[in-house]
């Protein structure tokens, strides 16, 4: 019976971190403007259509 409630603290802890995670990822993202998304789209565009050595 104390494995089972360990797993379940660990599981709950588990989604807990991954949660806060997402949470942080998703400020970040939202903290940029349309212009700056869009800029880092073109620079990321000419990046990936440089030929490659």
């Amino acid at each position: 019976m104390k494995l089972w409630k360990v797993l379940g603290i660990a599981a709950f802890a588990g989604v807990a971190a991954s949660g806060v995670l997402v949470a942080r990822n998703q400020r970040r993202r939202a903290a940029y403007t349309p212009d700056q998304v869009r800029e880092r789209l073109h620079e990321r565009l000419a990046e990936a259509s440089r030929p490659s050595e």
